[in-house]
């Protein structure tokens, strides 16, 4: 599949107007980093949807059109998520993170917080605070790779087994998933178009709305620091109780970022409060438990019709593993691309690939979708829903096809695309937005700024 036929097909699902899809300047070709998959036009085409869709909107609250132009490497490398703080490269990953050969295949174990690491040695039968990981190798030779997987998803726990294609798509959840669309828009309740600040033509197309962004780790925060870029006031809402990775420096760009308890009475007022001036509601908490606390897309459309919910799992909505908690490196294994990626590089091993591409493709589908089911609510009113999945973006990810010689290339520098900015971190070094506006530039102007700097309340004025 080319790049244009891959952006006309999500533009198209979301029933976007075609004749915009004239203004996408799309250059470059895979592999652009070392895959026998397409990441380079996944990337590319995601982020270019999320652009076009930001612009799309603008134009109907009454700006001329603009072009937008992605290059494949740059967008692939900005997916790479690669930042520096004071000239320091964080390890993305916990020592005991990573694959695990077992006594029938291998099992990936995700233990980059501490009660998901404590978890997992525990239920090998290890203490957490001196195991080592020679001994969870170790513990791990005596399980079956599915009993391991069943055992950690029961505790909470987050590790999957390697499955071949084959072996996933034989799975009741690997059927589920083939039989669901890469996202759903799905009107939820009655509500007119909502009024929308006026917006000048040298204002980028979603200055003047306002984000509510309640997500962590990766693919939530890079679909709300792609908002942002193009303009939106995102507010990141982060529980004063729940540890944040590293990488929060590189997507909170752009963002106001408060704390918020929702486990009291007061912080769900605030964020109530906050909800009453709100266009767009992205959360990307475990199934049913942002409704649980009287946050569900029913509610937030009761309470603020009009709204745009857009909702993040691992697993999607559909299927046994609906409830089950994920993360990028886990879906990749349990679906079948590690297995694949060893495949094609031959060794014997599996491999993952070459960045967390279905965390970044469903960040840039969260603002694609918020976006587009924007415009659906100044064409027909309502409120809305938008549910994304990783592992529905991995489907379609497979379904772009392979790219015979990918393994071969090398990276190419990311030294072209850097920028430097000061940060509530320190000096924050990350990769610019690769999708150009023609008029209005997307960029962050806000500093990046750690949890709780800011109040819980929108700013008077977005620019």
């Amino acid at each position: 599949m080319n790049s244009s036929d891959a952006l006309a097909g999500i533009w198209q699902h979301a029933g976007l107007p075609a004749e915009a899809l004239q203004f996408a300047r799309l250059t470059g070709a895979d592999p652009v980093l070392p895959s026998s998959f397409a990441v380079g036009l996944a990337a590319q085409s995601t982020i270019a949807a999320a652009a076009l869709a930001a612009c799309e909107l603008g134009h109907l609250r009454g700006t001329a059109r603009q072009q937008v132009g992605v290059d494949m490497q740059h967008a692939a490398l900005e997916c790479m998520g690669w930042f520096s703080i004071d000239g320091r490269v964080p390890d993305i990953w916990d020592t005991f993170s990573g694959l695990y050969r077992c006594a029938d295949g291998w099992v990936r174990v995700h233990a980059n917080f501490a009660h998901h690491r404590a978890g997992a040695l525990r239920l090998l039968g290890l203490d957490p605070v001196t195991a080592t990981r020679a001994e969870a190798e170790a513990a791990m030779a005596g399980w079956r790779a599915i009993d391991f997987e069943d055992a950690a998803s029961a505790r909470g726990l987050v590790a999957t087994a390697l499955r071949r294609f084959d072996e996933w798509d034989a799975t009741p959840q690997g059927q589920a998933i083939a039989a669901q669309p890469l996202f759903t828009i799905e009107r939820i309740g009655d509500a007119p178009p909502l009024a929308l600040p006026p917006l000048r033509e040298d204002q980028r197309p979603l200055s003047g709305l306002r984000v509510l962004d309640l997500t962590r780790i990766l693919a939530g925060p890079v679909g709300g620091r792609a908002l942002a870029a193009y303009g939106a006031d995102v507010l990141l809402v982060n529980s004063p109780n729940l540890p944040n990775i590293e990488a929060i420096a590189d997507t909170s760009r752009g963002k106001l970022s408060a704390h918020v308890d929702l486990q009291t009475d007061e912080g769900r007022a605030a964020l109530q409060r906050l909800v009453g001036d709100a266009h767009v509601f992205v959360q990307g908490y475990r199934p049913g438990g942002i409704e649980a606390l009287g946050f569900g897309p029913a509610a937030l459309a009761a309470q603020r019709p009009g709204i745009v919910c857009v909702s993040l799992t691992a697993y999607g909505t559909q299927g046994p593993w609906a409830g089950r908690r994920g993360f990028d490196s886990l879906v990749q294994t349990a679906m079948g691309f590690n297995h694949a990626e060893g495949e094609a590089a031959g060794d014997g091993k599996p491999k993952p690939l070459p960045m967390q591409i279905l965390d970044e493709a469903t960040g840039a589908l969260i603002a694609f979708g918020a976006a587009a089911a924007l415009w659906r609510q100044q064409q027909e009113g309502g409120s809305w829903h938008v549910r994304v999945s990783l592992a529905q973006t991995g489907q379609w990810l497979r379904g772009l096809g392979r790219v015979p010689g990918g393994l071969s290339i090398g990276k190419p520098s990311l030294a072209p695309y850097i920028e430097t900015t000061a940060s509530g971190f320190g000096e924050l070094a990350g990769l610019r937005h690769s999708a150009l506006l023609s008029r209005t530039p997307a960029g962050w102007p806000r500093p990046s700024m750690p949890p709780g700097s800011h109040a819980a309340a929108w700013p008077a004025v977005t620019e």
